[in-house]
């Protein structure tokens, strides 16, 4: 038996949406009988009825119905692989590689996928959440078409994005807290510090102050400010990352006389801008585009 074409299904499908032989053939350009046709061959070779006459019009038969179902998922692929194919045609990368360091504002973040996933659905991303070098180290291998990072990349050009203000805190009920004066490093010095490691593979730093006798090192934020919110310890923290958790008072900023907040400018690079596909020059103009609406926000609502 002769397996039925795609566009057998294709030709089934606008008889149906548009209520007929003759209303379908004007909408895709074909004759009414090369549509009769098709159908009666597709039937044919199913050994299945798939329209039914009601007066002038036909509908699906329920055999008809499920069939259809499935073959609309067929049609609808191929109209997907079509638009890739057409994409890559006109130079569209199939996947985007960004490193993206944990400091940057998450909800920025979240913004800009979603705003890329709206433009480019077929496009792959691969997001590495980096930390400190790691992100650099990605760029010197050659693996990230774009890389969002507060270290400086020698032999690269990178773009101001946004500066992320980092506090010191702990829990309200730290013994940090209960000392009721200005604190200065060498009382910190006595206690637990939170760090997060840095995931470069070859050229690992520490940032931040780390002369604390005990010290934990974890994986990502999102672990330290579970600690944190547990008293297990003190660390830096992005101020958007536990705006809530003071408000709520879950976190107090420790009074520190001097360097309890720091600024650290991070800054977008390209691998190679002049080479980079519209998708990736999309991407950058989404993390652009998100920090400048979601962070003016956030900061807004902090002062």
């Amino acid at each position: 038996m002769s397996r039925v074409t795609l566009a057998q299904w294709q030709m089934l499908a606008a008889v149906v949406d548009h209520g007929g032989f003759a209303r379908a053939a004007e909408a895709i350009h074909k004759s009414p009988s090369t549509l009769n046709h098709a159908v009666h061959k597709l039937e044919e070779q199913l050994g299945v009825e798939v329209l039914e006459p009601i007066g002038r019009q036909v509908r699906l038969t329920e055999a008809g119905e499920l069939l259809l179902r499935r073959a609309r998922q067929l049609i609808e692929s191929a109209a997907s692989i079509e638009d890739v194919a057409s994409r890559l045609a006109a130079g569209l990368e199939a996947e985007v590689v960004v490193a993206i360091d944990q400091v940057f504002p998450a909800s920025a973040q979240a913004k800009a996928l979603e705003r890329f996933s709206e433009m480019y659905p077929q496009v792959r991303v691969q997001l590495h959440e980096s930390v400190l070098n790691g992100g650099i180290e990605m760029l010197y291998d050659g693996r990230a078409d774009l890389v969002i990072s507060g270290i400086e990349a020698q032999g690269f050009l990178g773009e101001p994005l946004v500066s992320v203000r980092f506090i010191a805190v702990a829990h309200p009920e730290h013994p940090l807290h209960q000392l009721g004066r200005a604190l200065d490093l060498r009382d910190l010095a006595q206690y637990r510090q939170l760090v997060v490691r840095d995931s470069a593979l070859r050229q690992s730093a520490n940032a931040g102050w780390l002369k604390a006798e005990q010290r934990w090192t974890v994986g990502h934020l999102n672990t330290s400010l579970d600690m944190l919110k547990r008293g297990l310890g003190f660390a830096w923290m992005p101020e958007t990352r536990i705006a809530d958790e003071i408000r709520a008072g879950h976190l107090k900023p420790l009074p520190l006389a001097a360097g309890g907040i720091r600024e650290v400018p991070v800054q977008m690079i390209f691998r190679d801008r002049d080479r980079a596909g519209p998708a990736a020059h999309a991407m950058a103009a989404a993390l652009k585009q998100a920090v400048s609406e979601q962070c003016t926000q956030q900061f807004d609502s902090l002062e």
